[in-house]
């Protein structure tokens, strides 16, 4: 069995960048090839760009054993869509149910057509933003409330008592979550420079 962070692929994002970042920060990655190697891993992140029913790929016993080892106490972080799959579902696939260890389902970002051409809220929401940190929690020791992240996405996480820090794109959104061992960031970390880099760090400390 693999031991270090399980980077689980499901052909829904290119794995390279984020694989480089946690390279960078001196992480043990390895990639699952069966839900059976996940039984040694330290801590799994969930990855993800695209539609919701791209996670339909995780089937029944790749659930299973992600759900063993959040029993056994060992951290999960969902990167993008891997945020919106620790929900409960989303509005993107309303048939494919989210993994439910966070309650509330994802929706997508409203467009703002009584806008103007040049103050439309574009959607999808592409490009850096700031961080609002609205509590305290490890996912965000050392960043700063007002830091810049970057997003590329068109569906959010709703704002909950498990939200961390919330970002504005016409209205605010859940951009990190956390409870207890369970972290989530809308914004990609691998492409956020020294933040970025930070969130990560703050996941291997979980995983420790």
């Amino acid at each position: 069995m693999s031991t270090g962070i399980a980077l689980i692929d499901y052909r829904a994002g290119n794995l390279t960048s984020v694989k480089k970042a946690l390279a960078t920060i001196g992480a043990d990655v390895f990639v699952p090839a069966t839900p059976d190697d996940l039984a040694d891993a330290q801590g799994i992140i969930v990855p993800g760009v695209g539609h919701f029913g791209a996670t339909r790929a995780l089937a029944a016993e790749w659930i299973a054993a992600i759900l063993n080892r959040v029993g056994e106490g060992r951290p999960v972080l969902g990167i993008c869509l891997g945020l919106q799959w620790l929900f409960e579902g989303s509005d993107e696939a309303p048939d494919c149910p989210g993994l439910g260890l966070l309650s509330g389902r994802c929706y997508k970002l409203p467009p703002s057509p009584e806008a103007s051409a040049d103050t439309r809220i574009k959607i999808p929401h592409v490009g850096w933003n700031s961080l609002a940190i609205t509590r305290e929690a490890s996912i965000v020791d050392g960043v700063e409330s007002g830091a810049q992240v970057y997003f590329t996405h068109s569906y959010v996480a709703p704002v909950t008592d498990d939200t961390v820090a919330v970002t504005d794109h016409g209205e605010p959104f859940a951009a990190i979550v956390q409870h207890g061992q369970i972290a989530g960031v809308q914004f990609h970390p691998e492409k956020s420079g020294d933040v970025g880099l930070r969130v990560l760090r703050n996941f291997l400390d979980l995983a420790g």
